[in-house]
């Protein structure tokens, strides 16, 4: 352990290689095993207390889950890091486990290799098999063929470039699917269904593929060079994985699924150290395509839960994807062997200029003005096609915006001419983008000044004319505390403008009122499923925008621990049926937001970042605004010499 180590640091890459040891020697984990998860077991609330306080280390936990590939069987293992033994090792019946970038990549290469997938290809006229793709996805149960239904099932859309190094997504090959045994890599069969003459299509983003009839009648002036620089260094902290800036401090994590998570965010007010947030995560991501045709049916995927958004994270030294004084941190993981990996530069940290804090201009005395400075910490994701930007923001004045940015290329299909295409829009020559919803749950444990919370759903209403209000102009606010899960399960309602506070009831601040942090929403909108849709039956969670429930160790997946090939959601519908009291408790708010994705031409072939942000808003949590001791940018930052000598 170094001199920064917390119990709350992700995994090293010595733990991965320790964890792999332990299982390999007591239960003979070898050839024909994969370790589809290794994570850390993050220590309760009360120990990383101790931990703070005394510096009492907690055990050190890691939970492997593993699939024996020769009998199709799942295993979770227990292990303690600190003891060098197994706790626990016991067989999941029944499930299947996340699958792993090593099957893709695989399944990808068997396919591609085939003789009767070669051989079928060639009957379309595709004989340069280096320029096919073949790109599995997961099956939902229920999807799944009846006789596949023991097997870990993938099938695969056929992708063929134009050229080496152009773009796959834009040579589609409608009506041609495998599916695959993925323990075995073994064909089982190829759904061969129907042919569609290709389009002359436009799908090239990278320059030198791009048509030069298109790259010239661009009219786009070059810009002038724009510097962001800190020559005195950046204003936050990084030891180890501790981040402070500005009052705020915060751990940065990292694991397979989740990705980047935020944990043990404080706010010094004023010399007081108060909590905000025990951890901050998304905890599931559903895609399911609206369109019911062959090609797309079985198209939902749930990134986080079927694949593991950590294995997904790319490294941000590969592209400008941050700007300024910039500092990293890397993720380490594993691949299926258990063999550690680092992705470099897998987190940015860095500041930003984001216009006025605030400003008034008095009549007499002049203007006063602060400009707003935000730390961002951010990781991106490359799922396949899509990339998802994910970037948590600290602001001066006490607030938190969580930010998401979908890019990256859509799925297309061709249709032959005359075809309707009702279920998605015409993005080039007889080629049409699907309907599609991206849905984010993130999960939210608040510790808003200690665990006792209550949240509160908090409303305006229309004053009735009257007397009272004779030209109808009062409004006022409603506050209603959620007293039970049931209660606990809320949607947006754009009429009231309804937004969620969590409370400490058991303080009160400097004038009176008790302390809250308001969950602002932005990005929601309707399930749009019907009830009785096998589709919606595997995520649930997405039927309400909010759901809170008292805080459990063991309740983290909102559509269950094991989705893939899953029926039905076995996490927060099954949680919730309990009904359990969450008023002055330790509660986490589970929020559904995302994008609905109404497919454009503008769109394509690449898609530029479509945005969504949700906010945590101070509100009685400080006694007036914390940021009036912001200091003034001076002078000669704010004008330029230019604009000075004219």
């Amino acid at each position: 352990m170094t001199d920064t180590f917390h119990p709350l640091d992700p995994l090293t890459a010595a733990e991965f290689t320790q964890v792999a040891d332990i299982l390999r020697a007591a239960h003979e984990v070898a050839a024909g095993w994969r370790y589809t998860s290794i994570e850390l077991i993050e220590p309760s609330k009360a120990e990383v207390a101790a931990f703070d306080s005394a510096g009492t280390v907690p055990e050190r936990l890691a939970l492997a889950v593993l699939l024996d590939t020769g009998t199709n069987r799942t295993y979770k293992g227990l292990v303690s890091l600190t003891a060098g033994t197994v706790l626990s090792w016991d067989h999941i019946p029944g499930v299947q486990p996340n699958f792993t970038v090593d099957e893709w990549e695989e399944a990808d290469q068997a396919l591609r290799k085939h003789p009767d997938v070669i051989a079928a290809l060639a009957k379309r006229g595709i004989t340069d098999m280096d320029l096919v793709f073949m790109d599995t996805w997961t099956y939902g149960d229920v999807v799944m063929p009846e006789k596949y239904r023991d097997r870990r099932l993938g099938w695969s859309d056929t992708w063929v470039r134009a050229a080496e190094g152009a773009n796959p997504y834009a040579g589609p090959v409608n009506g041609f699917h495998c599916v695959i045994d993925m323990n075995t890599m073994e064909l089982l069969e190829i759904e061969d269904t129907f042919t569609v003459e290709r389009p002359e299509m436009m799908g090239e983003y990278v320059p030198q593929h791009i048509p030069e009839r298109i790259r010239k009648a661009g009219t786009r002036e070059p810009l002038q060079p724009l510097n962001i620089t800190q020559p005195e260094g950046v204003s936050f902290t990084l030891d180890g994985n501790l981040l402070k800036w500005q009052n705020w401090s915060l751990r940065v994590g990292f694991n397979y699924r989740e990705g980047m998570t935020l944990h043990a965010v404080t706010y010094n007010d004023n010399g007081r150290v108060r909590s905000v947030a025990n951890r901050m995560s998304f905890a599931e991501m559903m895609v399911p395509y609206r369109d019911h045709c062959v090609d797309h049916y079985r198209r939902t995927a749930f990134d986080i839960g079927e694949w593991g958004i950590g294995f997904m994270t790319t490294s941000l030294e590969l592209g400008c994807d941050c700007l300024g004084e910039i500092r990293y941190l890397d993720a380490v993981l594993h691949n299926s062997k258990g063999e550690p990996y680092t992705i470099k530069n897998a987190i940015c940290i860095h500041e930003e200029d984001n216009a006025v804090l605030w400003k008034h201009v008095d009549h007499h005395s002049g203007a006063e003005v602060r400009r707003m400075r935000r730390l961002t910490v951010s990781f991106h994701v490359t799922v396949a096609n899509y990339e998802y930007l994910t970037y948590w923001r600290f602001y001066q004045d006490g607030s938190i915006e969580c930010e998401v940015r979908a890019t990256g290329i859509m799925v297309v299909s061709n249709f032959a001419e005359g075809q309707a295409h009702p279920h998605g829009t015409l993005v080039d020559q007889r080629t049409y983008a699907p309907y599609h919803q991206h849905f984010l749950v993130a999960r939210l444990d608040l510790d808003v000044d200690g665990t006792q919370n209550t949240v509160y759903a908090t409303e305006t209403e229309i004053e009735p004319m009257g007397p009272d209000n004779p030209y109808g102009l009062s409004l006022r606010q409603r506050n209603t505390a959620l007293r039970t899960e049931s209660e606990g399960k809320q949607d947006m309602n754009f009429q009231t403008q309804r937004a969620w506070k969590v409370v400490n009831d058991n303080v009160r601040n400097g004038i009176g009122t008790a302390p809250a942090y308001k969950l602002v929403p932005g990005g929601a909108f309707p399930a749009m499923f019907d009830p009785d849709s096998p589709v919606l039956a595997r995520c649930k969670a997405i039927e309400h925008t909010l759901w809170v429930t008292p805080n459990s160790a063991e309740e983290r997946w909102p559509a269950g621990e094991f989705v893939t090939q899953s029926r039905e959601d076995h996490g927060l519908p099954m949680w919730t049926a309990a009904d359990r009291p969450i008023e002055n408790t330790d509660v986490v708010l589970w929020y559904v937001f995302g994008i609905h994705h109404i497919t454009r031409p503008e769109d394509w072939p690449i898609m530029p970042a479509d945005v969504v942000s949700f906010w945590l808003k101070p509100v009685g949590f400080f006694d007036r605004n914390p940021s009036l001791d912001v200091a003034a940018a001076p002078p000669k930052a704010c004008h330029s010499t230019e604009c000075a000598e004219d």
